[in-house]
């Protein structure tokens, strides 16, 4: 099989999408050799990396060919938003295509395989820009109209995917949970601020408002009012949007000296955290798989996360859930790890809960969402997608 694969978020500050591209083609290139995989380090017209060329590594493997169709961030675009169809001869003649960006590019003669990850852009649209509603919006509308299979990343996003979408043929959606990415055993970079602080708890995950942030931190805060000696809270994520007064809120909340925000890190640096955190809390408002606590849990965390959405699905029966839209349920989710013997039970539970997830298995579910796509018809020809694009709307 040859097998063309979005490769586009997968820079050096990569986040949740990038990783799961960068994770899912590793394994599947190791665990079938005897495929060529055409590899596309610009991909679609939702997402653009200007520096791909540096941030995007080239490996020297025998099977994989690596594609960028155009330097300029308008001619990419414009090539794979062809309403005709993509030019494939351009992109190595696949016999499918994975999109892991949004965007759902037109095929002449390949597969299309679109990951769903969520539709917070729906269900959530204050935590997000419009800018991001409306491209995450348009790439899933399309990918519904002509994607062959999708591939949700868990059972709530396949879903949610078909209530917003119930056009699409519920026996094409599949369902390919993720596994840790990040190895217990691995390289580990000391964070010098916290070394000598030690415990502390920990929250991973990108700055924008549907992580929670400003409710764990008012949560926060009655936690360090109600405790003699408060262990320190340690923030570590990009930016991304609508948190661009954090800082403030934190000086407000008058908490500042608790608190360590301590913006991107290494891999090396947070399995160091992750490793070292007295608990792992992650109350974040909605997720399409929740790979953090998954991390969190595999490193021997002790897992706080909230009891909504996919995150139960990663926490099984291990996890303490609370309720995120109530800062008391989260405050005493923080006073009860306090107790040490709760904690370590807590951990015990959430290492057990990690050994369920494998990146071999979801490799190897997606690699037979493949197969099945080349074996049933197609969803959509060129004059097809045309006509649909062109169709007025009722």
């Amino acid at each position: 099989m040859k097998i063309g694969f979005d490769l586009s978020q997968t820079g050096s500050r990569r986040a949740g999408c990038g990783f799961y591209a960068d994770t899912l083609m590793r394994h599947l290139v190791a665990q079938y050799p005897n495929d060529q995989f055409c590899l596309y380090k610009t991909f679609g017209d939702t997402y653009w990396d200007p520096d791909y060329r540096q941030r995007i590594p080239t490996s020297a493997i025998d099977n994989c060919q690596y594609f960028a169709v155009a330097r300029q961030r308008d001619d990419s675009f414009r090539f794979w938003s062809n309403p005709q169809g993509v030019d494939e001869a351009k992109i190595g003649w696949p016999d499918v295509v994975h999109a892991n960006n949004f965007s759902s590019p037109r095929l002449r003669r390949a597969r299309l395989i679109y990951t769903v990850y969520d539709l917070s852009f729906i269900d959530l649209p204050e935590c997000t820009t419009e800018e991001n509603r409306h491209l995450c919006f348009s790439g899933m509308f399309e990918a519904s109209l002509w994607a062959d299979i999708v591939v949700a990343i868990s059972h709530y996003s396949r879903q949610r995917f078909l209530d917003n979408f119930p056009h699409f043929p519920a026996e094409r959606a599949l369902v390919t949970h993720l596994g840790n990415r990040l190895a217990a055993a691995g390289p580990e970079t000391p964070v010098v601020a916290l070394a000598a602080k030690q415990p502390f708890f920990l929250a991973v995950g990108t700055l924008e408002p549907r992580k929670n942030l400003r409710r764990l931190l008012a949560a926060y805060r009655r936690y360090v009012t109600a405790t003699l000696t408060p262990k320190p809270l340690v923030l570590a994520g990009g930016e991304g949007w609508l948190e661009g007064d954090l800082k403030t809120y934190i000086e407000a909340l008058q908490i500042q000296p608790y608190i360590h925000v301590l913006g991107y890190v290494s891999d090396a640096a947070l399995r160091w955290l992750y490793k070292h955190c007295w608990a792992f809390i992650y109350p974040s408002l909605y997720e399409g798989f929740g790979l953090p606590v998954l991390e969190a849990m595999a490193a021997g965390a002790a897992t706080i996360t909230s009891n909504v959405t996919s995150l139960p699905e990663v926490g099984g029966e291990a996890a303490y859930y609370v309720n995120p839209l109530d800062e008391a349920s989260i405050a005493a989710a923080l006073h009860w790890v306090e107790d040490d013997y709760q904690r370590q039970a807590l951990q015990e539970r959430c290492r057990h809960q990690a050994q369920r997830f494998s990146w071999e298995t979801t490799a190897k579910t997606v690699y037979q969402a493949y197969e099945q796509a080349l074996a049933l018809p197609s969803r959509c020809q060129p004059a097809q997608i045309v006509s649909r694009v062109r169709e007025p709307a009722l």
